[in-house]
């Protein structure tokens, strides 16, 4: 391609797509060998757009073993990559930074026996990543993923959850704000009213015992910090630092595209 600058990424082949709903979709695609990451990171991916690429950071959802690259994201009508994006067919090309980055990694968490993992949307990508990577529940006694979406139908990758919550210790509870469904409400007052663990069959969240990791919409991510900070949690305020909760703030800060 001339006049594009590649030294940074690398083009990969799209193998397969999943359109969830209007509104979201998922896909597949190849993965460069030299590409290394942590379950519950994320890359810059994106197409061709003139002479540079038009990128935007996407969490991985396959873990670091599995050899192809997994995604999930929005639809934005007139998003300037989204709207693009989820036109995308197998063979086509897209674009992946050479290097990962984030801060939902299970190293930084501190030592606990309950993990529970909070999403909104596409936050739920990083988790299904440290899921299916296997360190979760090999390092803790009980995983609890959360996931809050506006409707039903965005409830991606369900029946991989439900199989997840087969296992001993391992919960899934998704909650829906706009429709009828079985768990209804917002993750921050789901927590401060005890009804998630109330449901769940579990104790309250605990400092002493509990680690949280959260990414999703900017209101969830602010409300749940302040919350467990009142609660005597602490959370990570660097990579490499362990704490008891962590934020992945990069796709909070980033406008839908």
């Amino acid at each position: 391609m001339p006049g594009v600058e590649m030294s940074y990424y690398t083009l990969q082949t799209v193998r397969h797509i999943t359109h969830w709903d209007d509104k979201l979709f998922s896909f597949r695609c190849t993965r460069d060998p030299a590409l290394h990451f942590e379950n519950g990171q994320f890359v810059l991916i994106g197409l061709i757009n003139g002479d540079r690429p038009l990128l935007r950071a996407y969490s991985f959802i396959n873990a670091d073993h599995e050899p192809e690259l997994e995604f999930l994201s929005i639809k934005v009508p007139d998003g300037a990559l989204t709207s693009k994006l989820q036109l995308i067919q197998p063979g086509d090309e897209i674009v992946v930074c050479k290097a990962a980055k984030g801060s939902l990694v299970l190293p930084d968490l501190n030592p606990g026996k309950r993990l529970f993992l909070l999403a909104t949307g596409t936050g739920l990508a990083p988790f299904i990543s440290i899921l299916r990577g296997g360190e979760a529940c090999a390092r803790f006694e009980q995983v609890v993923l959360v996931h809050g979406v506006r409707r039903v139908s965005e409830l991606a990758y369900a029946d991989e959850l439900k199989a997840f919550a087969t296992n001993p210790g391992c919960h899934y509870y998704p909650t829906v704000t706009r429709e009828n469904f079985e768990h209804r409400g917002r993750i921050p007052d789901l927590i401060k009213s005890g009804r998630l663990c109330a449901d769940l069959g579990l104790a309250p969240l605990d400092p002493s015992n509990d680690r949280v990791m959260i990414c999703g919409n900017t209101d969830m991510l602010k409300e749940t910090r302040t919350l467990l900070e009142s609660l005597g949690f602490i959370g990570s305020n660097a990579k490499g630092k362990p704490g008891d909760f962590l934020v992945e703030n990069a796709f909070a800060i980033q406008k839908p595209r």
